[in-house]
């Protein structure tokens, strides 16, 4: 094989291989279940929202997180859900502000503590010690939580 031909080979793997791994950030994100302790209507809409963000429709996904957190707006993982819709849509400065508030509202949540806003922070394991509610450092300036204070 000529070197011409062969580089144009490698090249276009390498482009195969460039695509293919930023397919398997999305393919690892799923969204969260309402805990047990959701309000009906919230989890509802969680669980619909769930469905449509399954399916791809982002904008129906948007509508019912958004309601989720309008019937019960301490639901971390409403936020989180919305955050990752936000994501899909190109909307990362929404996105973010989500993430941000699911983990002021979920201390310690792996899940949470570890999207793509808060990754920075490294692989969030936290143990509770003896029953007690984890507790993390605060990060960021003058709200006890991360971010703008929410």
């Amino acid at each position: 094989m000529p070197s011409t031909s062969w580089n144009t080979g490698a090249i276009i793997v390498c482009l195969i291989g460039i695509g293919a791994c930023g397919g398997l950030d999305n393919a690892a994100v799923s969204t969260l279940r309402p805990p047990g302790g959701a309000a009906p209507d919230a989890a509802a809409s969680m669980q619909q929202g769930n469905r449509a963000f399954a399916a791809g429709q982002w904008a129906d996904a948007r509508a019912r997180y958004e309601h989720a957190i309008k019937t019960q707006p301490t639901l971390a993982e409403a936020h989180y859900n919305l955050a990752l819709t936000l994501d899909r849509l190109g909307r990362q400065p929404e996105a973010d502000d989500h993430y941000i508030r699911a983990a002021n509202l979920a201390p310690g949540h792996s899940v949470i503590w570890n999207s793509r806003k808060l990754r920075r922070y490294g692989d969030v394991t936290v143990k509770p010690k003896s029953g007690a509610a984890p507790v993390l450092p605060a990060i960021g300036s003058g709200s006890g939580g991360i971010g703008r204070g929410f």
